[in-house]
């Protein structure tokens, strides 16, 4: 990505928004004449309809749109030009009566295409439809390079070609993969549109949620779907070949449509081979340095692959300590680092690991989360102190060499679930790793673990992999059964604590440094 991002933000479009969009529609559409909406437009569209005007920001800069009006499904599925359906730009055509979400401008400035900036907007429009309880969405799509193909080949037949793949066009293709389907074609649609030579197909999504009767939908998301990570051990060239690895599996479980990927602890140690030759400590600060561009890498891909990305961990050479830490990559852009609070004795005498001192929770666009790295797991207080602030999912990367580990640790996170009534989802590390002292094996077995209760599995086991095989899990987890579960559960061990006999709190790190020093003293 050539182009630095920090944050990505999707909203209403606003007035204000006008000259950022202005400028965006000249650059994405430069091959036609007048490429743009007026401030006058703009203005009409707001009035009528705001919750269906849409704009994608990158860094507060608008660099995308989609634009809308409902209309009727008669209206919409005729024969119509871009004329008629917008009445003539008056946009007198919206009906809030209709049935049908119609899109009349989607965009995204050339610098940023290829981020999948566009999937979103559609994403987003698909919600709009859903929580308006609309029939479907409905536009005249372009076929922008039906041009190069037109003395061979018929609208219909270009658009068959594009459909099997045998050819690409950038609008087309896009639609079709956003589950969109064709209706007919359009003639004379959009005047001055030379690329596509004035044909437009019209395409059109189903709302399966359609309820004719009046019927209010959720807008929060209950169902979220969870991409875990077991990773292989294996030798790596270098960095780029980790980060080759790692995007497969970001491509694999965003391609089914998961909310989170969650990746191992320290799963970058084989990085530490060619300092094999150092001390184990030596060798673990040295790709300490890979830190930054490891998060940096994963916040892209954050981005671009439009899903939260929790990073297990890697060691963090700082202020001349050593820590276990990962970071949560937004899919907005935005990053938050976690550390681990235990250090295993091991950790100490390998490598002289410090432990964080940072207890907190994380919000996301899928409710609040907490992040623990192996050990911590295995400290109830920390997970206690997140239910209490309102996370619903703790996620825990691990890694253990053996059987004897990882039933400590997989335990600890099922009696995590129970104690706290929420979901737990932990991802380890499998296989050998030559050349790398101190980490000669691992044994895994990734899982999602639940409360134990009716709504779930009897086994508080919603989910678990092969142990010890490279794979991925991807799982479903409704937040609302624990809602239910607070509320209605056959025990509420949150609600039935006993506040009057005992308490957990926080203590702030220098407080907990004078006690420590007082008690030494004594």
């Amino acid at each position: 990505m050539q182009i630095e991002i920090n944050k990505v933000e999707l909203r209403n479009l606003q007035i204000e928004d006008y000259k950022q969009l202005k400028i965006s529609m000249q650059h994405a559409y430069n091959d036609m004449e007048e490429p743009y909406w007026t401030e006058k437009d703009i203005e009409k569209l707001l009035k009528i309809f705001p919750e269906g005007q849409l704009v994608i920001l990158v860094d507060g800069k608008v660099v995308g749109s989609a634009l809308s009006l409902i209309v009727d499904y008669k209206k919409a599925t005729s024969v119509h030009t871009y004329d008629k359906i917008t009445g003539n730009s008056s946009f007198k055509t919206h009906d809030y009566d209709g049935e049908v979400l119609y899109g009349i401008d989607v965009f995204i400035h050339p610098e940023y295409r290829g981020l999948r900036l566009g999937r979103r907007l559609y994403d987003a429009r698909k919600e709009l439809c859903e929580q308006l309880n609309l029939k479907s969405i409905i536009f005249a799509g372009r076929i922008p390079n039906y041009n190069e193909h037109a003395k061979d080949l018929t609208p219909k037949q270009y658009i068959d070609k594009v459909r099997l793949k045998e050819l690409h066009d950038p609008v087309l293709s896009f639609q079709l993969s956003n589950d969109f389907h064709v209706i007919r074609v359009m003639r004379n649609y959009l005047e001055g549109d030379k690329s596509s030579q004035e044909y437009a197909v019209l395409m059109e999504w189903n709302n399966i949620y359609y309820d004719k009767s009046p019927k209010l939908i959720n807008t929060r998301k209950s169902v979220v779907r969870l991409g875990l990570v077991q990773w292989q051990m294996r030798p790596l060239a270098n960095l780029e070949a980790l980060f080759e690895q790692a995007e497969f599996f970001i491509d694999a479980v965003s391609g089914y449509g998961s909310d989170f990927a969650l990746f191992p602890e320290l799963f970058v140690a084989p990085l530490m081979a060619d300092f094999n030759h150092l001390s184990e400590a030596d060798a673990i600060r040295e790709i300490s340095r890979y830190c930054e561009p490891i998060k940096k890498r994963f916040q892209e891909m954050a981005i671009s692959y439009n899903i939260n990305i929790i990073t297990g961990s890697m060691p963090l050479f700082e202020n001349g300590h050593l820590y276990n830490v990962g970071f949560l990559c937004k899919r907005d852009g935005s990053s938050e680092m976690y550390s681990k609070i235990h250090i295993t004795p091991n950790e100490v005498h390998y490598w002289g690991m410090k432990g964080g001192s940072e207890i907190k929770t994380f919000d996301t666009d899928c409710g609040k989360i907490g992040i623990m790295i192996c050990y911590d797991v295995e400290f109830p207080e920390l997970s206690r102190l997140m239910s209490d602030e309102g996370m619903e999912i703790l996620f825990v990367p691990f890694l253990t060499d053996t059987q004897n580990g990882y039933t400590r640790v997989k335990h600890c996170a099922q009696a995590r679930a129970i104690e706290n009534e929420c979901y737990v989802a932990i991802a380890g590390c499998v296989g050998n790793l030559p050349r790398v002292n101190n980490m000669d094996i691992q044994y895994a077995q990734t899982a999602v673990f639940t409360p134990s209760d009716f709504a779930f599995p009897s086994n508080g086991v919603k989910a678990e992999t092969t142990p010890n095989t490279e794979m991925t899990l991807i799982v479903d987890i409704d937040l609302d059964l624990l809602k239910e579960l607070h509320e209605y559960g056959s025990v509420r061990i949150l609600k039935d604590r006993r506040h009057d006999l005992y308490k957990i709190k926080k203590v702030t790190p220098a407080k907990a440094e004078t006690t420590e020093n007082k008690t030494t003293k004594k």
